[in-house]
């Protein structure tokens, strides 16, 4: 738990993640009143890490579940175990036990399969529950999601209603794929993360690449925030932007000029459109730096 706004950044810090007081402030509230966190933003600005870096500044067990379309509460929440129930129904049919004796057993908790939802429900320990890139989910899954949200709990008809043992740290991120119904977002603190400021980019990079050269960071990054104000179909992450510098590190670049770039342009974009679209203007875009 966090005390504080400035012991939440420190946390994060020491977990190699930088955040500004009013990212961190959105963060400390969702964590201390105990309502999920909806991160929107453009793919590759930390979304994701930040999950990942609550769990670790919180000593808490990650528990993730990775959105897509057709997504249903067999992959998402749990199942049955059928074939042990199959095996069981047999060996108890077997001692003569009626089939209204024999059914009664097979649907108990030692025949669950718990997927991450109800995993994180059912966990002892902390928990950070991590429901990523939810808008690549469909609108069904959505209302589904909704009683997890808004009282940490479950209906399972067998079973009846779980609820969380510890109510988990929910993460839920979204790349502004669709858009969200109001009760969905009415259950979540909303945070928008969005591409850093040259400083903030800055301070990433000797983070996560210490050994780089002040002055070729700051080029690397000036570079960087250059191209993402062209239209390209996806600008440079931020994961990116570290691949990127440390490719310049593996290389022994101690000037970025326009072979370097030009050796390197795929390491920054993804598409080759992109690249083709950068490759004749690379002089161009180094001198505005």
């Amino acid at each position: 738990m966090f005390y504080s706004v400035e012991e939440l950044q420190k946390r994060l810090a020491a977990c190699n993640y930088l955040t500004d007081k009013d990212v961190a402030t959105v963060i400390y509230l969702a964590v201390r009143l105990q309502k999920p966190l909806l991160v929107e933003g453009p793919a590759g600005v930390g979304k994701t890490e930040l999950a990942k870096a609550l769990a670790a500044a919180t000593n808490s067990r990650l528990i993730r579940l990775q959105c897509y379309e057709g997504l249903d509460e067999a992959k998402a929440l749990y199942e049955w175990n059928y074939q042990k129930q199959l095996l069981c129904l047999h060996v108890k049919q077997n001692r003569s036990k009626s089939w209204d004796e024999a059914k009664d057993d097979i649907f108990t908790p030692e025949f669950l399969l718990r997927r991450p939802l109800l995993e994180a429900l059912d966990s002892e320990e902390p928990a950070v529950l991590l429901i990523d890139e939810v808008d690549k989910s469909d609108e069904e899954f959505e209302s589904f999601l909704l009683e997890i949200l808004s009282d940490f709990q479950v209906t399972i008809p067998e079973l009846g209603t779980i609820k969380a043992r510890r109510i988990p740290i929910a993460v839920l991120t979204s790349n502004n794929f669709r858009d969200f119904g109001d009760a969905l977002k009415r259950r979540c603190f909303h945070l928008y993360l969005d591409y850093p400021t040259f400083e903030r980019e800055l301070e990433i990079i000797h983070l996560k690449a210490p050994e780089i050269d002040r002055l070729l960071a700051e080029q690397a990054v000036l570079f960087i925030q250059t191209i993402r104000k062209q239209n390209l179909k996806k600008p440079p992450s931020i994961a990116e932007t570290i691949d990127w510098a440390r490719a310049l590190l593996t290389l022994n670049v101690q000037k970025i000029d326009d072979q370097a770039a030009r050796g390197t342009l795929s390491i920054l974009l993804k598409y080759q459109t992109d690249i083709e679209k950068i490759l004749p203007r690379i002089s161009s875009l180094l001198s505005a730096d």
